[in-house]
């Protein structure tokens, strides 16, 4: 019983990984009024570890927003995070803010690796 509910799980996320790689990106990439020091126009390349990162932490609330959390790809669900702009995104994200832990509970995750996996869930990918 418990092997389908995860060989179910692991097919939904597949479905879920496939269909947003899919998702139209222009809209997400237009800049938005107010935002001083995010260029959404530049989109953002993940490494496989990244990737990884992703799968391990932030999926687990930014797939089906958990605990209020902007889902991955949907825009209008981060735009006025985008808006308060890169730095207190980032600082949020390392420090913990309302329900988000600090660090996302990934502690193998650098700076750097946060700004490009803050800008996959925004919709700034290649």
């Amino acid at each position: 019983m418990l092997s389908r509910v995860l060989i179910s799980g692991f097919l939904l996320m597949s479905v879920v990984f496939v269909t947003g790689c899919e998702q139209e990106t222009s809209d997400l990439a237009q800049p938005v009024a107010g935002s001083s020091d995010v260029d959404l126009r530049r989109p953002v390349s993940l490494s496989e570890n990244q990737l990884r990162l992703w799968r391990q932490n932030c999926a687990l609330c930014h797939v089906d927003g958990n605990g209020s959390a902007p889902r991955l790809g949907h825009f209008e669900e981060w735009q006025a995070r985008v808006l308060k702009g890169n730095s207190v995104l980032l600082s949020h994200t390392i420090e913990g803010f309302n329900y988000m832990p600090p660090l996302g509970y990934c502690m193998a995750c650098e700076k750097e690796d946060f700004s490009a996996l803050i800008g996959f869930m925004i919709g700034q990918v290649k």
